[in-house]
């Protein structure tokens, strides 16, 4: 079983397999995959990360389905993620952009700003996202802008703190100090 695939050849024969089942799927991803496919990073992902809509069942078994004629995690899609739609900003459906056009498959992401709020949020939480972070290269005012929405969204009196001092790590991480 493969512990990552490349995004960019992954989704296109997901896309070909949906259509040999008359499948058509779309839905907004995040994570590692969305961000290989924009050129962010460049590595692979062990899955495919979905905001929403839950995955119908046709759709499951088709990953299941095309998980094991690849060599692929039997949850290499997934909506893992799918709480951090509970919490991004009123508006982010309005923002979202294209990722991936298929003739079955059309997947679209978030806006530059909610991927580095939800990658700030996410590095605050489990300190694996620097990497990604790094990558989206965001500006001053974006981190700012970030760290707003990501300090109110844990109750620990800690949290503030912990969000303030991730940031410092980051900003040292882009040589900002």
């Amino acid at each position: 079983m493969k512990l990552t695939f490349n995004p960019k050849e992954i989704i296109p024969a997901f896309d070909r397999f949906l259509g040999n089942r008359g499948i058509v799927f779309s839905a907004i991803a995040v994570g590692g995959a969305a961000l290989a496919i924009l050129d962010i990073v460049i590595r692979g992902t062990r899955d495919l990360d979905l905001l929403e809509p839950e995955i119908p069942p046709a759709v499951a078994k088709a990953a299941k389905e095309f998980a094991q004629l690849h060599g692929l995690s039997e949850d290499w899609l997934n909506c893992g993620p799918g709480s951090l739609a509970r919490e991004l900003p009123p508006d982010w459906k309005s923002t979202v952009v294209p990722l991936f056009n298929g003739k079955n498959l059309r997947l679209s992401t978030l806006s530059r700003i909610n991927l580095i709020r939800a990658k700030l949020w996410a590095m605050c939480d489990r300190m694996r996202d620097l990497e990604d972070l790094v990558a989206l290269a965001p500006t001053d005012d974006e981190i700012n802008l970030a760290a707003v929405w990501v300090k109110p969204l844990d109750g620990n009196p800690g949290w503030p703190a912990h969000v303030d001092l991730t940031i410092q790590i980051l900003r040292r991480s882009l040589g900002r100090g």
